[in-house]
């Protein structure tokens, strides 16, 4: 599982522009299964939303919680994702990338400025500008983050209920020694990443 990070909110990002700006995050770069997912959210500055937070640091129920406040309040959201197959036929930076194109695609409103986390940029036909640890400076890509996680996490109850030998309820792909074990144990299932290292590993030995 990833880890925590620090609940200490950095600096503010600071940005000048006049219109709507949209903030993009994904969620399941790490995991050995299971689609990546990025989200584009562009707030309502007429309805704001208490305890916006990089989606790490919050609780899973906090997160639900903001994920329906986010629903309800925000201008529009959009979720893009990116296959298994497109994950392996692509790699993981570019599968990431195309899945938050697909999310600033798929926004409703056409944002003047995109800001998306981290040090890369997809593909767009907007401004966009990245932010480094965007996700606990700037409240839409916060928003993003919580979307972008908590859709991915439903997405592997989802796994869970079809592969359940394999435990992506608990640990949602990630490398764990549970998951590790029942990987070696199983094998890989439909929706394992075939071109990560510990899948690749099981394949070659079976």
């Amino acid at each position: 599982m990833p880890s925590r990070k620090s609940s200490k909110r950095p600096e503010p990002f600071r940005f000048d522009a006049s219109g709507l700006v949209a903030g993009v995050d994904e969620a399941g770069r790490g995991p050995l299964a299971g689609p990546v997912v990025a989200a584009a959210v562009i707030l309502n500055d007429l309805a704001p939303i208490a305890g916006l937070a990089d989606s790490k640091v919050l609780s899973p129920r906090r997160r639900e919680q903001l994920f329906d406040e986010i629903r309800a309040k925000a201008l529009c959201v959009s979720v893009g994702q990116a296959s298994v197959e497109e994950i392996d036929r692509l790699n993981i930076l570019h599968a990431t990338m195309l899945a938050m194109r697909r999310a600033v695609v798929g926004l409703r409103l056409l944002p003047k400025l995109v800001l998306v986390d981290g040090n890369r940029l997809p593909d767009l036909q907007v401004a966009a500008q990245a932010v480094v640890r965007g996700d606990s400076r700037v409240n839409a890509i916060s928003a993003a983050s919580i979307i972008a996680k908590v859709q991915r996490d439903r997405l592997c109850a989802e796994l869970h209920e079809r592969w359940p030998a394999y435990g992506f309820d608990g640990h949602k792909g990630y490398p764990t020694a549970a998951h590790l074990e029942a990987l070696r144990r199983h094998g890989a299932c439909p929706e394992h990443r075939r071109s990560f290292a510990p899948v690749r590993e099981v394949l070659e030995r079976n």
